[in-house]
């Protein structure tokens, strides 16, 4: 698309539920022309994205407090790596670039797709970031209330979007809500944009284009869904290589194996939770 073109899908999707600071103004940046060049100024500036700190603090406040925020992360290192222009643009003449195929297929319909995948990578965005708060608020007795946060938010704020109105609403009617996912109406969302949200990545994908934060948002809606996830062999490896012990699904208790006795049964030796070692404090 031309940028006049993405102009136009960001100031439709400004209408509905998307309606946003952040769209309107992306709508008006694609119709910006550069005087000196009479081209889109958007195609002008350089790829290089700045930032001042605030994503990294986020993200070491996160860390302390163990929370996922997967998608803010993956927003940072897109930035992070974007000021990695002249290795890329190095790298860009070395690494193999996928075979890049003509789109075939019906065009409203994907840019539906991208608008949904972006719709409902916004929830999994104010989901995440609605935990840490939420965790904060719980480590250090802040006491904080959730829908007047997002109350605050819908006026003189970059993130001052449409979508907060449900934000509030849904933290009114429990203000203990584990998980902004969970509320009927962004569960029912999820379950509108899921189809398209994997046709939009999975596109993306074939077509070697980096969607960062699409990517981190649907593989943290699809772990949270998942009532088992492959962390079982992870706790493996990790008493294979480190004794740190693991836990049964059949019984109580915590366990340790002899992984390295391959000649008979490997012997389960009940075991008391112990400390990690100074080397293991990262681990």
């Amino acid at each position: 698309m031309q940028a006049s073109e993405l102009a136009d899908v960001f100031a439709e999707w400004n209408k509905g539920e998307l309606d946003s600071y952040l769209i309107e103004i992306t709508s008006q940046i694609f119709r910006k022309i550069d005087p000196d060049t009479g081209r889109p100024l958007v195609d002008m500036i350089l790829d290089k994205a700045g930032q001042k700190g605030t994503g990294i603090w986020t993200l070491q406040a996160a860390i302390n407090q163990s929370v996922v925020i997967s998608t803010i992360n993956a927003a940072v290192e897109a930035r992070v790596i974007s000021a990695q222009k002249e290795e890329r643009v190095a790298a860009s003449k070395i690494l193999p670039q996928p075979r890049v195929r003509k789109f075939k297929g019906n065009r409203p319909r994907f840019v539906d797709a991208v608008r949904d995948a972006l719709y409902a990578s916004k929830i999994v965005s104010y989901t995440q970031g609605m935990e840490l708060l939420r965790s904060g608020s719980t480590d250090y007795g802040w006491n904080l209330n959730l829908s007047d946060i997002a109350t605050i938010w819908r006026g003189g704020c970059i993130i001052r979007a449409k979508f907060l109105n449900r934000i509030v609403e849904a933290y009114k009617r429990d203000a203990s809500l584990r998980n902004l996912m969970l509320y009927k109406y962004f569960t029912r969302a999820i379950k509108r944009a899921q189809r398209n949200w994997r046709v939009a990545v999975s596109a993306a994908i074939k077509q070697g284009v980096a969607v960062p934060a699409f990517s981190a948002s649907l593989a943290y809606f699809d772990s949270y869904r998942s009532a088992r996830l492959p962390a079982n062999l992870l706790q493996a490896q990790r008493d294979f290589f480190g004794a740190h012990t693991y836990e049964r699904v059949d019984k109580p208790g915590v366990f340790h194996t002899e992984w390295i006795d391959s000649d008979q049964k490997p012997a389960e030796k009940p075991t008391e939770p112990k400390t990690p070692e100074p080397h293991q404090a990262g681990e």
